[in-house]
C-alpha cells in the first residue's frame, strides 16, 4: 500500500522538532526528493512553523495529539516513517511509539531518555517485530556520534588486528553548546521519576541496563574527576556518561558482540594536561550542566539557543582504542553546529532518510542506530555534511593517518 508521505516531523512546533522540519523541507522537500508533512497539537503553531521555514501554504499539517492514541494511529498510517521530537518522551512519547509499532509505521526520534527507551523496548518490541515497524531511538547528538564512533573504531579494529579492541574510551574534547529548555524539562521529569521509581536510579547505574540477560565486565563510572595516563589528560564527568554507554552496550549486543563480550567502554570530558587541565574540571562540569551559576535552568521548556549561538557552536569527540597500555586506534568525531540542536537536526533527519532510502535490510523492532544502520550512516552522514569522522594510528609514539 502506497502511504501518502514518506516522513512526517511530529512535534514540530517544539525548538528541535521545528530545526528538524526546516532542514528537511529546505534540502529535501523543496526540490521534491521526499514528500514531508508537519504534525503536532496545534495548527495555528504548525501554519506558523511553515512560514518561517518558507513553505507553501500547501504543505500538509497533521493534527495529532500525544494523549489521543487514535489521532496517532491515523497520522502514522499515512507515512511510511515519524520523526518524533515529543519531548520529554517519558511524559508524552509512548503512544507515538506505539502507534508506529501497531501500524508497522517506521520511527526514529531525538530522545536521550534511556530509562524510556528500555520501557518501550519492554511495552512494544514484540509488536513492533510483528507489524515489521523498524523503531530507532536516540538517533541525535545522544547517540549517534558516540555511537558511531565506537562502531568505526572497532571496524578499524578487526581490518587492521584481526579482532576488536576490549578497552575503548569515550571523551569530550571540546565543545561548544547552548543550553535547551526541553533539555531542562527532561532532567527536571528524570528527577520526578527517580522520586518515585525505585528501579529508575538502579537502571541509571547499570551499564547494560538496556542488553537483557547479558552482563558484561565491571565498568568505569566516570563520575570522579582523575588524571588520565593514556590520555595525557585530566578527565570530568560527561552528563550523557549515564546515557550513551548504554546504547554503545545493546549495539554491541543486538550485533552479536562484534566488540567482544569483555568490552570495555567509558565517557568523560577531557579538560587538558597539568595544573590547567585539573583547575578547568569545575568549570566544565558546571557549563556542561545547563545550568546558571545559582542553580536555576538557563532556559525554559521550548526556548534555545538563538541561530547565532547554535551556528558558533561544535563539538570533538575522541575515541581511543587501548591496547598494551597504549592508544592504538584514535578515531575523531566532530561538527560544526551546536551539537544539541543543530547538528541533532541533521543527524535526526539523516538517521530518517538513511532507515528510508540506503537499503537497509533489518525487520520490525526496537533498534539503536548503529545496530540498525551502522555502515549505512558511517557513509551517509559525512557524506550529507551531518558530521565528520576520521581516524590515527599510534606506532612507535607517532600518530600519523592510516
Amino acid at each position: 500500500m502506497t502511504k501518502e508521505f514518506d516522513i512526517v516531523v511530529y512535534g514540530a512546533t517544539g525548538f528541535t522538532g521545528s530545526l528538524i522540519y526546516e532542514y528537511l523541507a529546505k534540502k529535501y522537500a523543496i526540490n521534491s526528493s521526499i514528500r514531508l508533512a508537519l504534525a503536532g497539537r496545534n495548527e495555528s503553531k504548525l501554519k506558523a512553523v511553515r512560514v518561517k521555514c518558507g513553505a507553501d501554504d500547501e504543505t500538509p499539517i497533521i493534527i495529532a495529539d500525544s494523549d489521543d492514541l487514535d489521532s496517532l494511529r491515523v497520522m502514522a498510517k499515512r507515512t511510511r516513517l515519524v520523526i518524533s521530537c515529543t519531548g520529554p518522551f517519558l511524559l508524552y512519547g509512548s503512544n507515538v511509539v506505539r502507534a508506529c509499532a501497531e501500524t508497522g509505521t517506521d520511527y526514529v526520534d531525538v530522545t536521550g531518555e534511556v530509562y524510556w527507551v528500555g520501557q518501550m523496548i519492554k511495552e512494544y518490541a514484540k509488536l513492533a517485530q510483528e507489524s515489521g515497524a523498524r523503531i530507532v531511538s536516540c538517533c541525535g547528538f545522544d547517540s549517534v556520534p558516540f555511537d558511531l564512533g565506537v562502531y568505526y573504531l572497532q571496524k578499524l579494529a578487526n581490518e587492521h588486528f584481526g579482532h576488536p579492541i576490549s578497552r575503548v574510551k569515550g571523551r569530550v574534547e571540546s565543545l561548544l553548546s547552548g543550553p535547551g529548555g526541553g533539555s531542562m524539562a527532561t532532567m527536571a521529569a528524570g528527577q520526578v521519576e527517580a522520586k518515585k521509581n525505585v528501579n529508575y536510579l538502579k537502571f541509571m547505574l547499570d551499564p547494560f541496563a538496556l542488553t537483557y540477560g547479558f552482563t558484561g565486565p565491571i565498568q568505569p563510572d566516570g563520575m570522579k574527576a582523575t588524571f588520565d595516563k593514556d590520555l595525557n589528560s585530566w578527565a570530568a564527568p560527561w552528563l550523557m556518561s549515564g546515557v550513551n554507554p548504554k546504547i554503545i552496550h545493546r549495539s554491541n549486543a543486538l550485533l552479536g558482540h562484534p566488540y567482544g563480550e569483555d568490552f570495555v567502554y567509558d565517557e568523560m570530558t577531557s579538560t587538558g594536561p597539568g595544573e590547567e587541565g585539573k583547575a578547568q574540571i569545575a568549570e566544565t562540569v558546571r557549563t556542561l550542566s545547563g545550568f546558571n551559576p545559582d542553580g536555576r535552568p538557563a532556559v525554559k521548556p521550548g526556548e534555545g539557543p538563538s541561530e547565532t549561538v547554535r551556528a558558533a557552536g561544535y563539538y570533538n569527540l575522541g575515541f581511543s582504542g587501548i591496547m598494551e597500555d597504549k592508544v592504538v586506534i584514535k578515531v575523531l568525531v566532530s561538527d560544526d553546529l551546536d551539537p544539541g540542536f543543530g547538528s541533532t537536526a541533521k543527524l535526526v533527519a539523516e538517521s530518517a532518510l538513511c532507515l528510508l532510502q540506503d537499503n537497509v535490510q533489518i525487520a520490525g523492532g526496537m533498534w539503536t542506530p548503529i545496530a540498525a544502520m551502522g555502515e549505512q550512516l558511517l557513509h551517509r552522514l559525512p557524506e550529507k555534511g551531518a558530521l565528520k569522522i576520521s581516524h590515527t594510528y599510534t606506532q612507535t609514539s607517532s600518530l600519523y593517518p592510516l
